[in-house]
């Protein structure tokens, strides 16, 4: 079984702009929202994805991932009922670990989200300076949660 184990924390400051090697324009919607199972529809730049989630464990869940045509996963996002997410993803590396910031855009505007995965729960990481508070427990910062806002 593929497993998600994600990190997640409030950005303090725009330090990460700097460090950023590359950023997505990112597009994404939900075609379920139940707490068992999340199915994402998701766009980056030209490329499509259809992700199913299982639920939470701690920072541990179920992940499957698979590529879709960009034409579908268009007709996809038509079909979420409770919208879609728009975002740009800074990708950064720091200490040896790959973290991805997220700047919301429309309804998000101003929010901004540092996730990082990692290969086990218990795995030691340096943060960057530009991230404060750990959500991950936090079911409000989940992006399917966001998309209903």
């Amino acid at each position: 079984m593929a497993l998600e184990i994600e990190h997640k924390y409030l950005v303090i400051n725009d330090g990460y702009r700097n460090l950023a090697t590359k950023s997505l324009n990112i597009t994404q919607g939900y075609l379920s929202r139940d707490k068992a199972c999340t199915i994402r529809v998701r766009i980056t730049d030209d490329n499509a994805f259809i992700t199913i989630k299982g639920e939470n464990s701690g920072d541990t869940r179920a992940e499957f991932e698979y590529a879709l045509p960009i034409d579908d996963a268009r007709c996809m996002l038509a079909l979420c009922q409770h919208g879609f997410i728009s975002k740009t993803r800074y990708l950064v590396h720091y200490k040896g670990n790959l973290w991805e910031v997220d700047e919301f855009h429309g309804k998000l505007e101003g929010m901004v989200i540092a996730e990082i995965e990692i290969p086990e729960s218990g795995y030691k990481y340096d943060t960057p300076p530009f991230v404060g508070e750990d959500v991950t427990d936090n079911p409000y910062y989940y992006n399917s949660n966001l998309s209903a806002l």
